[in-house]
């Protein structure tokens, strides 16, 4: 039993083809930008880059997008080339099952837990901020109390301790049912949302522009320092080091549009829309995003940020100083609410797809393959999710998980872009609808740069995907390397 037994494109392929006996195809090109830019406009755009500001870069934050933007792009050309290859859900755990063998293919799946199961907890607490500001604010009465939406190793400047954070854990559990019911519905509600929120952020750009104060945007790119925040944790602020920080803390705000590769066996024409989709809902963001932080760094400090304006930060900026247009930070609310609805919806179907996957392949209990008979979904998978992404939402704070889901996504990244420098050299003849270019310029200089954010984000992230590898390697030693199918045909 090789550990290095690589899965066989044709296998994967005639998978594929078998899809009336499993998930439903009924996304279009439209359904899957909609679906990259549900997950991708949320969490990390609302609240990530008043915390990039805070902690690494001030206004350079904005170059820190660009940072992000530029890796995840190269990134992207190599996921479009894989999922329009090899149409069939798994993402990266797919591809690097394909093209490096099982070991590697299951530590990317174990690995894509941080990104999507721990993204979607990280969205939920942020949606549990801004549910307090929407009932202070909006509907002015009181807020949820401290200790129930907060986890317990948070405490607040009166000293009251958290317990749990009940409402992450809610809108959880409500996105999973969602999801359950069906694809096609959860695409359809997911559109409705985007547009929305896509209409928001521009009002929010186009409005806030009038107030950017050019004061706080002196000096654009802070001396090189150090910032200790309220837990003790210190970080790298200004210079080269600081926007290398910032790009890998905002880099969460791109992680979505990858998430559109693992519903590859539910698209209509996967091979012409996942380049689309992919490719398509990175660029409408990456503009948004850079737009959308020179405003809100213009419009407030970094203390504020690092103050007060923590935690509902948008909501907080426009009210404070956009003198005028209260309403806007009660519309922002109410639409990033829904916002993030939809990015936790994209996170958890991207999570049910990849142990849906390994289910079948054995490398998870077969429970996880299993699709309802009437709404065609992997059921089982997503109960099992609820109860782990409930888990961290409710206990973890935002910020640990937050940039545990960025060094997760960022090693899923460079193994997709040596997947394409390996599959080139295994699979030359593969029919390709889409071909990255200038191969191998940009897989390898996609690789460097998600290489270079992961420094970024220090060693105790280091240490923590250390930690969670490790563990992973236990299960797959002590139970997935047992029961492949790949490795053991006959069971």
């Amino acid at each position: 039993m090789s550990i290095w037994k690589r899965k066989p494109i044709a296998l994967l392929l005639a998978e594929a083809s078998e899809s009336e006996k499993g998930l439903k195809r009924t996304l279009t090109a439209w359904s899957l930008v909609a679906l990259g830019i549900g997950a991708i406009i949320g969490a990390g755009l609302f609240v990530r880059t008043a915390t990039a500001a805070a902690q690494n870069a001030g206004p350079s934050v904005t170059i820190g997008f660009i940072v992000a933007a530029i890796g995840c792009a190269l990134a992207g050309l190599c996921y479009a080339e894989l999922s329009s290859s090899i149409p069939i859900s798994g993402s990266a755990y797919t591809y690097t099952y394909a093209t490096m063998g099982e070991l590697l293919a299951w530590i990317i799946g174990w690995d894509l837990i941080l990104e999507y199961a721990v993204g979607a907890a990280t969205v939920g607490i942020a949606w549990s901020e801004y549910l307090n500001n929407l009932l202070v604010n909006v509907l002015h009465v009181s807020p949820i109390p401290y200790e129930w939406c907060h986890s317990p190793f948070q405490h607040s400047a009166d000293g009251i301790n958290g317990v749990m954070n009940l409402p992450a854990l809610a809108i959880v559990a409500v996105i999973s049912l969602l999801l359950i019911k069906g694809t096609q519905e959860s695409a359809f509600v997911n559109g409705l949302i985007v547009i929305t929120k896509v209409a928001i952020v521009v009002m929010i750009i186009i409005l806030g522009w009038h107030f950017i104060n050019p004061l706080n945007h002196t000096p654009y790119i802070p001396e090189a320092t150090t910032y200790t925040d309220k837990n003790d944790i210190t970080y790298d602020f200004g210079g080269f080091w600081g926007v290398i920080g910032a790009a890998g803390t905002v880099f969460f705000a791109f992680i979505g549009f990858d998430a559109v590769s693992t519903a590859a066996q539910e698209t209509k024409n996967p091979k012409r829309d996942m380049p689309i989709g992919i490719l398509g809902s990175l660029a409408i963001c990456t503009v948004l995003y850079i737009l959308f932080a020179h405003v809100l760094t213009g419009i407030a400090t970094v203390e504020d940020f690092r103050g007060e304006g923590g935690e509902a930060s948008v909501a907080f900026a426009i009210q404070k100083y956009m003198i005028g247009y209260e309403w806007l930070a009660q519309l922002v609310t109410v639409a990033i609410l829904f916002g993030f609805s939809s990015v936790i919806l994209v996170m958890l179907l991207g999570q049910s797809r990849v142990f849906y996957s390994m289910g079948k392949d054995g490398l998870l209990p077969k429970f996880f393959s299993h699709v309802h008979t009437k709404f065609q979904t992997p059921y089982k998978a997503n109960l099992v999710i609820l109860v782990i992404v409930g888990l961290f939402a409710a206990f973890i704070p935002g910020d640990i998980v937050g940039d545990m889901t960025s060094i997760g996504t960022l090693f899923a990244f460079i193994l997709v872009c040596i997947s394409v420098l390996v599959l080139r050299k295994s699979e030359p003849d593969m029919k390709r609808e889409f071909k990255t270019p200038f191969v191998p310029f940009v897989p390898i200089l996609g690789a460097l740069v998600c290489f270079l954010m992961i420094l970024g984000l220090g060693w105790t992230n280091w240490l923590r995907l250390g930690v969670w590898l490790a563990i992973g390697l236990i299960i797959y030693f002590t139970y997935s390397k047992k029961n492949s199918r790949l490795n053991n045909p006959e069971k």
